[in-house]
């Protein structure tokens, strides 16, 4: 017990985990997920898929969500470095609309929870970066959502952009699916949901 530090983000319902990392000379050992660390801390979930997905630098994955269905997703790196983030799209929700987001790299090992009703998505910083993610439902390709990475209402402040409002201007080049590139906003969202 007590492998774990958890912190709450400043979004209802999602977190950062911290695991304790035990190291000598040789390497170190470190526990990623125990069903009974999460319960004792009031975080009682069931997970049902893993996945893990390879990017390059300047790769943006996001954001992302399931309309139906939406995932609860444990998200990690464990190679390279990323900028995660979580938008809350859940109606009614305290803090809908609202937007946070960290750095989770194979160096700092922290974990964040980003909860069944949030937008997900992630900006490669390093060469490259893979990232694992545990998920509360099984994934449906027929019911994908998504908003536009840099919509302005949103806000989200991806590292390394200056003032990238339509286009990946700014440090790093963006790089985008065809589908990311035509998300609808989120005023487009609001109209479609409220």
């Amino acid at each position: 017990m007590g492998q774990f530090t958890f912190t709450d983000a400043p979004l209802a319902g999602m977190f950062s985990v911290e695991p304790a990392v035990h190291g000598d000379a040789r390497g170190y050992f470190m526990e990623t997920y125990s069903a009974q660390d999460f319960a004792a801390a009031g975080h009682a979930l069931t997970f049902v898929q893993d996945n893990q997905s390879s990017s390059s630098r300047g790769v943006l994955r996001g954001l992302h969500f399931q309309k139906k269905n939406p995932q609860g997703k444990l998200v990690r790196v464990i190679s390279g470095e990323v900028f995660d983030v979580g938008v809350d799209i859940r109606p009614g929700s305290v803090t809908f609309g609202r937007w946070f987001g960290m750095i989770l790299s194979a160096d700092n090992k922290k974990q964040l929870f980003v909860p069944e009703g949030f937008a997900h998505g992630f900006l490669v910083l390093s060469d490259t970066a893979e990232f694992q993610y545990k998920c509360t439902r099984f994934y449906d390709p027929t019911d994908e959502g998504g908003l536009r990475w840099n919509d302005p209402d949103i806000g989200v402040q991806w590292p390394h952009m200056r003032g990238a409002a339509d286009t990946a201007a700014g440090e790093m080049e963006i790089v985008l699916s065809e589908k990311d590139k035509v998300q609808p906003t989120w005023e487009e969202f609001v109209k479609g949901n409220m």
